[in-house]
């Protein structure tokens, strides 16, 4: 049986122009689809629905019918409409055939009058030092739909300021609507239910349980959600002005989940990363341990430089020095799950050239059944689809390890792995001539003959394919270091010169090249996959114990 996923459109009329809506629709959610704006506080379409703002207040009428024949009444030719006595809430409102909607009447602007009027009672008038400016829907509706000017004249009730909720998040409570998204969030996604608020009327706070804090690692969510100033980051709390900052969509590299972000940033720098709504991915939330990742790029130990033997040297040079180790022999590649899939197709065709077997470690870690799986690589199946892999992800390096020990393996590329923890230490790295490419110093880097300096996710683009096999872009936010040059520039040269000729490195040309291999990908061109990324076919890929199989909890089922 074929079954037909397309919305049940119905005719709602919407101050006097008639338009078509789904059937149900949560009546906010639906009236933006038309553009319609209902100004909102509480609501939150991840969230259940509270009603406590009453911003979103509208006149809402239906048709009257004849109670003796259940006919539609007419008045002029058309149907007569029977309005709701008092306004009622969007939020706890859906889509209904024929329904009629007010949202410019005098009656809805008093509304949204007097409620904006009564949140600024105790709200101090403070948005030029407010960490939420540029960003705060009370700023925006007091402007939109508030009177303009104040009737309130007694003193403000203070309530306190700078409160600390965990280890990330601070509290201004004299900023709190009590719209409670925190609270339901916590309760409803996170799972840990540990906020809520104590005492009743204007002096109503939020507060922790006793004896508890929020310190899940997902709390830095209830800032994304607050409304207000109230809830802040306390790492990026006062840094900057979202304003001046520039948003590039990327991807979370914690782990397979795959969880859309947008990293937000001025002048080369990163200043924080937030989730970016996909609801076939992570909805609109990610984990607060993802959102530290972007301070590794300025460690101290990151590789700015190209290195041989120790010594920072011109990359042209290692370039040549790696190229000549390369050709050496006999070779074996380490290749990685945090590579992107064109970095793979030129590392698997490189593989080919030089003769070399490849292994791709596993990284895995504890999931916790929500947007951090079990695999702690962004890209393990993405290996699998550019043909740098065919079988199961290495535990560990003991194979090669063994290739070593036996001098099956003289020359050996390491590429965004540290190796030492998977069984090479330094006594056997010391029987290689060894080439290595990263980020960042570490036991591999320190003793290779040539040392080639990486970019971090932020400072490159490319695309992943999560656990759902589920293909995703990430767009480069920020320049890389001086010394550094994009991973597939790199590759593409080390290939040219194990092949003798000049190779094509750019990401059109790998693209080009991916979708003629793969059938997965005809159709697509880099820089073409949708926001939503593409779900590709992974039924071949079904056999392999990947170290996340089951779908995380925010996923669509593919």
């Amino acid at each position: 049986m074929v079954t037909d996923n397309k919305p049940n459109l119905v005719t709602v009329n919407i101050d006097g122009v008639e338009h078509q809506l789904p059937a149900g629709a949560n009546l906010v959610d639906a009236l933006a689809s038309v553009g319609k704006e209902v100004p909102h506080y509480c609501y939150h379409p991840k969230l259940s629905v509270a009603g406590n703002c009453r911003m979103c207040l509208v006149e809402l009428g239906s048709p009257l019918r004849d109670r003796a024949t259940g006919e539609v009444v007419m008045e002029n030719g058309k149907p007569k409409v029977g309005w709701q006595p008092k306004p009622a809430i969007a939020c706890a409102s859906t889509v209904t055939p024929g329904l009629h909607i007010r949202l410019d009447s005098p009656a809805v602007k008093s509304c949204r009058e007097g409620v904006t009027e009564l949140l600024l009672i105790n709200h101090p008038l403070d948005c030029p030092i407010c960490d939420q400016a540029g960003e705060c829907k009370l700023q925006e509706y007091s402007a939109q739909y508030g009177r303009g000017y104040s009737r309130y004249i007694d003193e403000k009730n203070a309530k306190p300021k700078r409160t600390r909720l965990g280890p990330r998040v601070t509290l201004d409570d004299e900023r709190c609507i009590l719209c409670s998204r925190c609270v339901r969030f916590c309760n409803e996604v996170a799972g840990d239910p540990v906020l809520g608020f104590v005492n009743r009327g204007s002096y109503n706070t939020l507060t922790c349980y006793p004896g508890r804090e929020l310190a899940n690692n997902y709390s830095l969510n209830t800032v994304d959600i607050c409304p207000v100033g109230a809830l802040t980051s306390t790492d990026f709390r006062f840094r900057m002005r979202v304003w001046f900052l520039k948003q590039t969509p990327s991807v979370d590299t914690e782990s397979s989940a795959g969880v859309n972000t947008t990293v937000w940033s001025r002048e080369g720098k990163v200043h924080r990363v937030t989730p970016r709504r996909n609801d076939a991915v992570n909805e609109t939330w990610m984990a607060d341990s993802g959102r530290e990742l972007f301070k590794s790029g300025e460690s101290a130990d990151r590789l700015r430089a190209a290195r041989i033997r120790g010594a920072e040297a011109d990359l042209g040079a290692a370039l040549a020095l790696a190229a000549e180790i390369l050709r050496a022999g006999p070779l074996a590649i380490v290749g990685s799950g945090h590579q992107s899939l064109e970095e793979q197709r030129l590392l698997a065709r490189l593989a080919k050239a030089a003769g070399a077997r490849t292994y791709v470690p596993a990284r895995r870690g504890a999931g916790d059944g929500l947007l951090v799986s079990e695999d702690r690589t962004p890209n393990f199946r993405g290996a699998l689809l550019a043909g740098l892999t065919d079988r199961e992800a290495d535990r560990d390096l003991a194979a090669l390890r063994a290739e070593i020990e036996t001098g099956r393996v003289r020359s050996l590329l390491v590429c965004r792995e540290e190796v030492a923890s998977l069984g090479l230490d330094a006594a056997t790295l010391a029987k290689v001539r060894l080439v290595t490419l990263g980020t960042h110093l570490d036991a591999a880097s320190a003793a290779a003959e040539v040392a080639l300096p990486g970019l971090t996710v932020f400072e490159r683009s490319g695309h992943f394919v999560n656990c759902q096999f589920r293909l995703q872009s990430f767009l480069q936010a920020i320049p890389g270091p001086a010394g550094a040059r994009p991973d597939a520039e790199i590759l593409g040269r080390l290939l040219g010169a194990v092949e003798g000729r000049a190779v094509a490195f750019d990401a059109g040309a790998v693209w080009q090249e991916l979708a003629a291999s793969q059938p997965a990908l005809a159709g697509l061109a880099a820089g073409r996959v949708p926001a939503e990324g593409v779900l590709l076919d992974g039924s071949a890929w079904r056999h392999l114990p990947f170290p996340e199989r089951k779908l995380l909890k925010f996923a669509a089922q593919a």
